[in-house]
């Protein structure tokens, strides 16, 4: 998988990580760049179709699948973080929402697409998928849940040739973890190793110097090679 010549759909795309995937995208020669945010978008590159997709509303995930008539890669970005703790339900719903129902939502839309191109699903995550930081418990736990969902979808759709992606994210210079007095990595310098992951065929790419601390303990750990193990004896092929 290269991005050159490929189209890509990015949600969130109007800031921050998604904004910088966009601009590497076209960098690397991607064909078409579908860039799916909230509120209307404009781009000097005429390569990018901007898509109004808020992953919430069904009704905006159906329509932006009839405007997509192809797909090779479909980088589900977009999220949502406030600070919280865990005594308001409706927080927790919020996140939820957001970074798991969104995710399998816009996926489940666009996956036709990606199974007639063999493409992939880059699910842009985070390292409190592997624990979580106690100021924002809810988001924590909608992102181990979305890392979950991409684990199964990782062994569900091995067989028919869409490969499934989870980005590892630690703190970013984004608007999100403004409030973080913590060394943070640019926006583009994540963007640019998610795609050398996709491209290099990782399955689970770490794409900052606080997930590189990670990366080997996990690739090389007993509960990745547990994850394997349970992938192949569990999945069967599923009717095309």
């Amino acid at each position: 998988m290269t991005i050159e010549h490929k189209t890509l759909l990015v949600t969130g795309a109007n800031r921050g990580i998604g904004q910088a995937l966009v601009q590497e995208a076209l960098r690397r020669g991607a064909k078409r760049v579908y860039a799916g945010t909230r509120q209307p978008l404009t781009h000097p590159d005429r390569r990018v179709t901007p898509l109004t997709l808020d992953v919430t509303s069904a009704a905006q995930i159906q329509a932006a699948a009839g405007e997509v008539e192809s797909l090779d890669v479909l980088v589900n970005n977009a999220g949502v973080a406030v600070y919280d703790d865990l005594s308001d339900r409706g927080a927790l719903e919020k996140h939820l929402a957001v970074n798991l129902f969104g995710t399998y939502a816009v996926t489940q839309a666009f996956l036709p697409l990606l199974l007639a191109s063999r493409g992939a699903i880059v699910n842009n995550l985070s390292l409190n998928a592997f624990a979580p930081l106690p100021v924002i418990p809810a988001y924590s736990a909608s992102k181990a849940a979305a890392f979950s969902l991409t684990q199964s979808q990782r062994a569900l759709l091995a067989g028919r040739g869409v490969r499934v992606h989870a980005v590892l994210t630690g703190p970013t210079d984004t608007d999100m973890n403004r409030g973080l007095d913590i060394p943070k990595a640019s926006a583009e310098s994540v963007a640019r190793a998610i795609f050398d992951g996709v491209e290099g065929g990782e399955e689970d790419i770490f794409p900052d110097p606080m997930a590189r601390t990670l990366a080997e303990g996990w690739r090389d750990g007993a509960v990745k090679a547990f994850e394997h193990q349970l992938a192949s004896a569990g999945a069967e092929p599923v009717p095309s």
